[in-house]
């Protein structure tokens, strides 16, 4: 009998760098939140990445993001725990994820502390991804080769009604499967008005969703639901505040059209009590945001055993690998915001997005994201 291999012969992490990165968004961007006077326009996203490299030269790249507030602290937070990852074995991932929620445990298992390690957690996945030469829908246990996606980016409010429809027509034209429109205006009608011309404009067979961004309360949105019935939508999403959980089973229990939220929440442990409640029928979690990839995991393998669908929130080129491993038919959220950051391009057609095949991610940092990093800090030795 072959004895096992003595952990002194594993690989190790020898060096970490992180840096804060601010991603300029060409227009300044609005939805429900901004017009009600709850947020301002959004003018760029800040983007925390990880670098992690071992001993024997393997090499993973991981990022996680934070919009309007909490870049600085995101990156300040990962500054402080990024030392407990040296010396330590890459592979054991969810030890890993483990040892750096304890070493920041006083501020929390949610939020701004595990935002931070999601971009080390991702890191480590691409690592492992990038050594077994596959990619890391693969590694993890792809379902199908590619995903459906639908468009967000040229629905927001800030669009004019005019330009709404040129946009709705072009993402069709250029292979993305469904679109998604922005709702919660305070006039109402103005988003019936705007969901109807879209409908016409593209006909009955075009997958359609609207986004009301937490912005209704209970009786405005039970009215709204009510008359969403009639356009044939594939999901009602966030027509409640993202906590209340109560609220949006109400809602899932009554309409026909399904109602997905999840995607502000935090952890895998939030995510848990909108499962447990049945408060939605697509679950939307956000990988960076509930602190990486293993977290999600949990989630996904929760929403799989209640029989949930999946439609992870923004960040493509993460979700696209995860979705991808969803025992059912996901959607994944198109926003080409990132691209600029990549020196990698995702390849979209007839409805649906390819799953990259290169190891890891299958990305590389451009120098346009070197070039709009802010800051910047190193642990540890190069290999």
């Amino acid at each position: 009998m072959t004895s096992p291999t003595p952990s002194s012969a594993s690989d190790s992490i020898t060096w970490v760098r992180i840096s804060s990165c601010y991603l300029p968004l060409a227009n300044p961007i609005s939805d429900a939140k901004v017009l009600t006077g709850r947020q301002k326009p959004m003018t760029e996203i800040a983007m925390l990445f990880a670098e992690i490299e071992t001993k024997d030269g393997h090499r993973g790249l991981g990022f996680s993001y934070s919009k309007r507030a909490g870049g600085p602290g995101q990156f300040a937070h990962a500054k402080e725990i990024a030392p407990a990852l040296i010396g330590e074995d890459p592979s054991d991932i969810s030890k890993l994820w483990t040892k750096l929620c304890w070493a920041g445990a006083s501020v929390g298992r949610s939020g701004m502390a595990v935002q931070a390690i999601g971009a080390f957690d991702v890191a480590l996945y691409d690592l492992k991804a990038r050594r077994a030469g596959l990619s890391l829908s693969k590694l993890l246990g792809s379902q199908r080769d590619s995903v459906q996606c639908y468009n967000t980016s040229g629905g927001f409010l800030h669009t004019p009604l005019d330009q709404l429809l040129v946009n709705a027509a072009a993402s069709r034209e250029r292979g993305i499967g469904g679109i998604k429109l922005k709702v919660g205006q305070p006039d109402r009608a103005l988003d019936i008005k705007r969901v109807e011309a879209v409908r016409k404009h593209l006909g009955d067979d075009m997958p359609l969703m609207v986004d009301a961004n937490q912005q209704w309360d209970r009786p405005t949105a039970q009215r709204m639901c009510r008359i969403f019935e009639q356009f044939n939508l594939v999901w009602i999403e966030e027509p409640l505040d993202a906590y209340d959980f109560e609220g949006h089973a109400a809602l899932a229990s009554q309409f026909d059209t399904p109602i997905a939220t999840g995607e502000m929440l935090t952890s895998a442990a939030e995510h848990g009590e909108l499962i447990r409640h049945r408060a939605a029928d697509y679950l939307m979690p956000d990988a960076p945001r509930v602190g990486g990839i293993t977290p999600f995991l949990k989630i996904a393998a929760q929403a799989e055993h209640a029989g949930l669908s999946l439609g992870p929130h923004f960040a493509m080129e993460l979700h696209v690998h995860l979705a991808a491993v969803y025992p059912t038919e996901p959607w994944v959220e198109h926003f080409d915001w990132l691209e600029p950051l990549f020196n990698e391009r995702l390849e979209i057609g007839n409805g649906r997005m390819l799953v990259p095949t290169r190891p890891g991610l299958g990305l590389s940092l451009s120098e346009q994201a070197r070039g709009w990093t802010r800051e910047e800090a190193e642990v540890g030795k190069r290999a």
